[in-house]
């Protein structure tokens, strides 16, 4: 396996670890319960509003087809090698 390879399936790996608990992280009860615990109430509050919930979990949703796209492009990659020998 070349160096390439292997880093990109780390890429890979990494995306989808991120990206799944960025999506689902903002909305869980150890959110609130950390949040919570923030000495800045106007910090508290905008971590707290729906929105930025929704921005975090866009923005792991971003990750994971970040990482669905290159893992495609690695897996067409190899078939497309694969066809020509």
């Amino acid at each position: 396996m070349r160096m390439t390879t292997f880093l990109t399936l780390l890429f890979v790996l990494y995306c989808a670890e991120a990206g799944v608990l960025l999506l689902f992280a903002a909305w869980s009860p150890v959110w609130d319960r950390t949040v919570i615990q923030f000495p800045v109430a106007m910090l508290r509050g905008m971590m707290l509003h729906p929105a930025f919930r929704g921005a975090v979990s866009g923005f792991g949703l971003v990750h994971l087809v970040w990482g669905a796209h290159d893992l495609h492009a690695l897996l067409s990659r190899k078939a497309r090698a694969g066809a020509d020998v």
